[in-house]
C-alpha cells in the first residue's frame, strides 16, 4: 500500500485501534508515512491488527494498555517515548457501551462507561501532554459522537461521556493554543462497525431511515476525518467538533 508521505516522521498514538474506527484511524494514518503505535486492552487481537498494518508495507507497533490504568498509562507513555522521543498525534477514540434504562442502570455500568470513555481519555492525555508542550506541537483528536448532542434512549452513560468529551476538548484547546497544539474532536453517526453488524434488518432500515444520506457510514469516512485534523490544511483549526453522521443531526 502505498503513502503520501505528510505524515513521515510523525508518532501517532491511538486508542481502540484493534478494530472498527480505531483500526481504520490507525492504518490511514500509517498509510500516510505516520508510526502508528497501537493501544487496546486484549493484546492478541492487537497484535494481530498490527500484523495486517505491517503485512500491508505500514509502519505499526502495539502497545497493549487498559487505559483505565492510570499508572499503565504512565508507564506506557514514558516506554513510547523513550523508543521515539515524541508522540505528535493523540487520537483518544476508545471507548465502550453498556445500555440500559436509567432506572434499571447498574452502578457499575455507569461507572464503567465513563472510566474508559471519559477518565481514560483524561489520563492518556495528561500523560502525552508534557512532551507536547516542550516540543510546542501536537494535534489531539477525541473521538465523540452524534449522541452527544441528540441523546439516545437507553445510554444516558454513554451520552454523557460523549458530551463531556467535546466541553473537554474546546477546555483543552483554549489551554493550550499557545504552545501549538490544536485539540479538536469527532463525532460520527451511525458507522458501519461492530457495534451495529449485530442489528437486524429492520432495525438497520429504521437506522438508515434516520440519516438524510440514507446510508450508514463506514470506518473509513471517520478515519479521513480525523486525519484532516492531523494535517497540515487544519493547523488553523483548534476546539471544534466534526461531525461525520451524513446529515442526521445538524
Amino acid at each position: 500500500m502505498s503513502r503520501d508521505g505528510e505524515l513521515s516522521g510523525r508518532i501517532s498514538l491511538v486508542t481502540g485501534a484493534s478494530r472498527g474506527i480505531g483500526h481504520a484511524i490507525a492504518r490511514r494514518l500509517a498509510r500516510d508515512g505516520a508510526t502508528v503505535v497501537c493501544v487496546a486492552r486484549n493484546a492478541e487481537r492487537l497484535e494481530e491488527a498490527v500484523a495486517s498494518l505491517r503485512k500491508d508495507g505500514l509502519t505499526a507497533e502495539a502497545l497493549p494498555l487498559d487505559i483505565r490504568d492510570e499508572d499503565a498509562v504512565r508507564s506506557g507513555v514514558e516506554q513510547t517515548l523513550a523508543r521515539h522521543t515524541r508522540i505528535d498525534h493523540l487520537i483518544n477514540n476508545a471507548g465502550i457501551t453498556r445500555d440500559g434504562l436509567l432506572l434499571r442502570m447498574k452502578t457499575d455500568d455507569w461507572k464503567t462507561v465513563l472510566e474508559t470513555n471519559l477518565t481514560g481519555m483524561f489520563f492518556l492525555t495528561r500523560a502525552v501532554l508534557s512532551a507536547m508542550v516542550r516540543a510546542r506541537s501536537g494535534r489531539i483528536v477525541n473521538l465523540s459522537s452524534v449522541v452527544a448532542r441528540s441523546g439516545n434512549p437507553g445510554q444516558s452513560n454513554y451520552c454523557a461521556s460523549k458530551a463531556a468529551i467535546e466541553g473537554f476538548t474546546r477546555s483543552l484547546a483554549l489551554e493550550i493554543a499557545s504552545r501549538g497544539i490544536t485539540v479538536n474532536a469527532v463525532a460520527p453517526g451511525f458507522i458501519n462497525t461492530d457495534m451495529t453488524a449485530g442489528l437486524d434488518d429492520k432495525a438497520r432500515q429504521a437506522m438508515t431511515g434516520r440519516i438524510p444520506l440514507r446510508r450508514l457510514g463506514e470506518p473509513d469516512d471517520v478515519a479521513g476525518a480525523v486525519r484532516f485534523l492531523v494535517g497540515k490544511e487544519a493547523s488553523y483549526i483548534t476546539g471544534t467538533t466534526l461531525n461525520v453522521n451524513g446529515g442526521m443531526h445538524l
